[in-house]
C-alpha cells in the first residue's frame, strides 16, 4: 500500500523494492538472488512478451527450444565468451541425490557426471552445435529463431527484476549467408527493440553501438538501447550483437555457397529480459506505486461500484453494463464488486498497481447517467456520461499513453548535459546525473580512467542524428586526442 512505500526523494532503491512489493509484481524467493513473479508482474511480462513476439514474427522469425543445460566444453570453445561468463556460471557436476547413514539427504558421490553441465547463461554455444548439423548448403540459410526461456546468472549483488540470478528473457539467434545480412539484421532487431520500447513502453531511448570494452563476450559489435530512469541512472533495455563468424568457427557451422565453396555461416544474437518491468517502474512511478502505459497494463480499466447496504442492485448492474461495454470494444477491464473492502481501500490498491483509468459508480451516478473517471498519471477526476463511454476510455487510454511518452522524453532532455572540459564532466555526473555527451578518444585508457574515477561508463556511442552536436568532431578533453563525436556517458544499473 502507499503508506509503506518509500518516498523517491529520501531513498531510491527502496522506494524501488517497496513499489515492486506493494503492487505484488515481485517478490524475493527462498533461493537468494532469484524472484517470485506474482500474477500482477507475470501478466505484466506476458503483455511485453506478446508485443514483442508479435514483433519478431512479422518480420520474419518464428519460435523454438533448447536444451537449458549446456556442456561445459561447448562454452570453452569461444575463448571470448567463456571469459565472458565464467563467473557467472552455475554447474550441474552430479545427477542423484541419496540418504547416508545417518538419516541426512546428501549428495550421492558415485552420481558424478562424466562432463559437468552449465546452466544456460546465454545459448549461442548449444545453438550453434545445433545450427552446425542443420546447415550445410546455403539454401538452409537463413534461418531466423528466437526462444522465449529464462537463463541462469549467478550475480553476487541482486534487485527485484533489475539484476537476479534467474530471469526471463527471450533470446534470438540467426544464421546468415553474408555480412551484410548479419548486420541488417542486427540492425533490424535494435529496430525493433526501440520501437517497442518507445511505442508500447512509453519509454523514450538511445540507439548506439558499445565500446570494445562494453562489448557482449564474442560479440564483433554490440547495438544498443539505453533509457534514463528518474534518480538519473542510465538502464540498458537491450541489446543486439553482430557476431560475425566468431560461434560458426568455433563449431565448425560452414556452408557451400552458389559457387561451391565452403564458407562459415555469419552470425547475430539479441535479447530483452524481465529487466524491462524494473525500467517500465522506474521511467513512470511515482511515490504512490507504479505507473502502467496502457498498451502494456494487464487491466486497463478498473471499474469500483461504490455499493451500499441498500439499494445495491442497480449499481451493480450499471457496473456489468459498463464492463460488457468496454470489453466488447477491446479494452481489458476488471470490475471489482467484492463487499468485504471499502471504495478507500480498493482506491489505493489500485493506484499502487498503476492500473491507467479507475471508473466509480454509485448510486447518484446511475441516476445521472455518469460515471466518475480518475486518470492514474495525472490522478484528476472528472465525471464522464455513461453513454459513448467505450469511446470517452479509448481517448483517454490513448492519451496517458503518448502522456507517459512525452513526459519521459522531456525528463531526459532536462537530464542530458554537454561537457567541454573533464572538470564540468566530474561535477556533472556526481552532482546533476542523467546523461552527459563528451568527446572521447576511442581509446580504452580514457574510458578505463573516467570509469575509475567516476563510476560513469559510456552507455553508447549513438547513432547519428540522435543529439544535437554528438556527430560533430572535436577533441577528448583528458587526452587532448581528436574526437570523432561526443558519446553518451553515465553512471548506470
Amino acid at each position: 500500500m502507499a503508506d509503506k512505500i518509500t518516498p523517491r526523494s529520501e531513498d531510491y532503491a527502496q522506494w524501488y523494492v517497496d513499489v515492486v512489493r506493494a503492487a505484488k509484481l515481485a517478490e524475493y524467493s527462498p533461493v537468494r538472488g532469484s524472484m517470485i513473479i506474482p500474477p500482477n508482474g507475470f501478466e505484466l511480462w506476458e503483455n511485453m512478451r506478446n508485443g514483442l513476439d508479435f514483433m519478431f514474427k512479422a518480420t520474419g522469425h518464428r519460435n523454438a527450444y533448447f536444451p537449458l543445460f549446456i556442456p561445459q566444453s561447448f562454452l570453452a570453445r569461444e575463448a571470448a565468451h567463456v571469459d565472458g561468463f565464467a563467473k557467472e556460471c552455475a554447474v550441474v557436476t552430479h545427477h542423484r541425490l541419496k540418504v547416508d547413514e545417518e538419516g541426512q539427504l546428501i549428495v550421492d558421490p558415485e552420481a558424478k557426471l562424466e562432463e559437468p553441465l552449465v546452466v544456460r547463461p546465454t545459448s549461442e554455444t548449444i545453438i550453434w552445435d545445433t545450427y552446425s548439423k542443420w546447415i550445410q548448403s546455403w539454401r538452409d540459410l537463413p534461418i531466423l529463431i528466437n526462444q522465449w526461456a529464462n537463463v541462469v546468472r549467478w550475480e553476487m549483488r541482486t534487485r527485484l527484476f533489475l539484476r537476479t540470478s534467474e530471469f526471463l528473457w527471450q533470446e534470438g539467434h540467426t544464421a546468415h549467408a553474408t555480412e551484410q545480412e548479419a548486420v541488417d539484421e542486427t540492425l533490424q532487431m535494435l529496430d525493433v527493440y526501440a520501437t517497442f520500447a518507445e511505442e508500447w513502453m512509453a519509454m523514450p531511448v538511445i540507439k548506439g553501438v558499445k565500446t570494445e570494452a562494453e562489448r557482449f563476450a564474442g560479440a564483433v559489435d554490440t547495438y544498443c538501447i539505453e533509457a534514463l530512469m528518474q534518480d538519473g541512472k542510465a538502464l540498458q533495455g537491450g541489446t543486439s550483437h553482430f557476431l560475425g563468424q566468431n560461434f560458426a568457427k568455433a563449431f565448425d557451422c560452414t556452408f557451400q555457397n552458389q559457387e561451391g565453396e565452403l564458407e562459415h555461416v555469419w552470425a547475430t544474437s539479441w535479447g530483452v529480459s524481465t529487466r524491462l518491468i524494473g525500467a517500465l517502474i522506474m521511467t513512470h512511478g511515482d511515490d504512490k506505486g507504479v505507473v502502467l502505459p496502457p498498451r502494456l497494463a494487464p487491466i486497463q480499466v478498473v471499474i469500483v461500484p461504490i455499493l451500499r447496504k441498500d439499494g445495491s442492485e442497480p449499481v451493480l448492474e450499471a457496473a456489468r453494463a459498463v464492463r460488457q461495454e468496454l470489453t466488447d470494444a477491446g479494452i481489458r477491464v476488471f470490475l471489482d464488486d467484492r463487499d468485504q473492502y471499502r471504495p478507500g481501500w480498493k482506491f489505493t490498491e489500485y493506484e499502487v498497481q498503476g492500473i491507467p483509468v479507475r471508473l466509480a459508480i454509485g448510486p447518484r451516478d446511475v441516476e445521472n447517467g455518469v460515471v466518475e473517471l480518475v486518470r492514474r498519471d495525472l490522478g484528476d477526476k472528472q465525471s464522464v456520461p455513461m453513454e459513448s463511454l467505450a469511446e470517452t476510455i479509448r481517448e483517454t487510454l490513448d492519451s496517458v499513453q503518448q502522456g507517459l511518452f512525452d513526459s519521459a522524453k522531456a525528463f531526459r532532455e532536462t537530464h542530458t548535459h554537454t561537457a567541454d572540459d573533464y572538470e564540468s564532466f566530474k561535477r556533472l555526473i556526481e552532482e546533476e546525473g542523467g546523461f552527459v555527451l563528451m568527446h572521447w578518444d576511442g581509446t580504452a585508457e580514457t574510458e578505463t580512467r573516467i570509469k575509475e574515477e567516476t563510476k560513469a561508463t559510456i552507455r553508447c556511442i549513438p547513432f547519428p542524428g540522435q543529439f544535437e552536436g554528438t556527430d560533430e568532431s572535436g577533441v577528448d578533453p583528458i587526452s587532448g586526442q581528436p574526437s570523432k563525436g561526443r558519446v553518451v556517458f553515465a553512471r548506470a544499473y
